[in-house]
């Protein structure tokens, strides 16, 4: 199945459809589940107003739609800044897979939107080095990190990641720091001036994240200890690969990577910092995880190792299916 995404061809956009609608087949039986946490953001509330009422068919259509487009669009963008060897469709087939790894990833949930926002951050972390503006463009992403966290608590995890990249692209300047801090500020500032313009500044909290370190899930049973693992074994095995090939990139392309890899390990403390999120809020590291995960997929020569990943992610996808079908 993999060499059917090891080249780029516009019939593996079809495949790509094929690929998602056997992912989660279970929503032919079951109608996709919306969550919505308490107090995250304006995304949840977002989806209880306007995604929640719609009908099983319009769900459907909504988050295959949102999953494929964030797939495409993710391929696409590592693709166009060659930070792969060749071109391909494996980055958009791993994060297809990997939204059906966990059962609770098959849900319209904040996190899903919030991919979006997370693309679209780190297509400006990736134009900071040598930008001919870097002040604007630092501005532009403060703001940007700002809204996103007003639309899902969850996010102000980038902060450290936005930070960590103006650290290791750009030399240390003040007055960028300044300003990118200024950018990640301003949407709380006029949030709070209409609230208190409009005399609801005491809700101005609830607009807030509130960090609390706990275990998203207390209870473990065999099948979620087997879906995990599948999720390291992706993610070493990516690292790996990723590895093999770093030091034939230049500076520019190690940077990014290096920005990527950071995003990883920052997102995945997420569930365990906004326990409130629930397991659904780890779903932000599919993009992360996807461009890592799309190494293993098209960097070997020979496709036992991929065939053998793609099938060990279709046997506990199959399995999450049963269960959700069942449920």
């Amino acid at each position: 199945m993999v060499f059917l995404f090891r080249d780029k061809s516009i019939i593996n956009i079809l495949f790509l459809v094929i690929l998602s609608v056997g992912v989660h087949l279970h929503f032919f039986v079951s109608t996709p589940i919306v969550v919505t946490g308490v107090s995250d953001g304006i995304l949840s509330e977002f989806l209880h107003n306007y995604i929640a009422p719609l009908s099983s068919t319009a769900l459907f259509m909504v988050y295959q739609g949102l999953l494929l487009v964030q797939a495409i669009r993710l391929n696409m963008l590592l693709t166009d800044m060659r930070m792969f060897q060749n071109s391909s469709y494996t980055t958009a087939m791993a994060y297809v897979l990997l939204s059906g790894i966990l059962p609770q990833w098959c849900s319209l949930s904040p996190a899903l939107i919030a991919n979006f926002l997370l693309i679209w951050i780190f297509i400006k972390l990736s134009r900071l080095y040598n930008h001919p503006s870097p002040k604007t463009l630092l501005f532009n992403t403060g703001l940007i990190v700002g809204a996103s966290i007003i639309c899902y608590h969850p996010m102000a995890l980038l902060i450290l990641v936005v930070l960590f990249a103006l650290t290791v692209v750009r030399p240390f300047r003040l007055a960028e720091w300044v300003i990118l801090l200024m950018g990640v500020l301003l949407p709380f500032y006029f949030l709070a001036a209409w609230l208190y313009l409009t005399d609801h500044f005491s809700v101005f909290n609830s607009y807030l994240p509130h960090l609390r370190i706990d275990l998203p899930l207390h209870q473990w049973n065999i099948p979620l200890i087997v879906s995990i693992s599948i999720l390291f074994i992706l993610m070493i095995t990516g690292l790996y690969y990723w590895q093999l090939s770093n030091n034939r990139m230049v500076i520019q392309i190690r940077k990014n990577w290096g920005v990527m890899i950071v995003m990883l390990l920052v997102l995945l403390s997420t569930p365990f910092i906004f326990p409130n999120a629930g397991v659904e809020s780890a779903f932000m590291i599919l993009v992360p995880m996807a461009a890592f995960t799309g190494n293993s997929f098209s960097y070997p020569r020979s496709l036992l190792v991929p065939n053998l990943l793609f099938w060990l992610s279709a046997a506990i996808i199959a399995w999450n299916n049963w269960v959700l079908i069942k449920n």
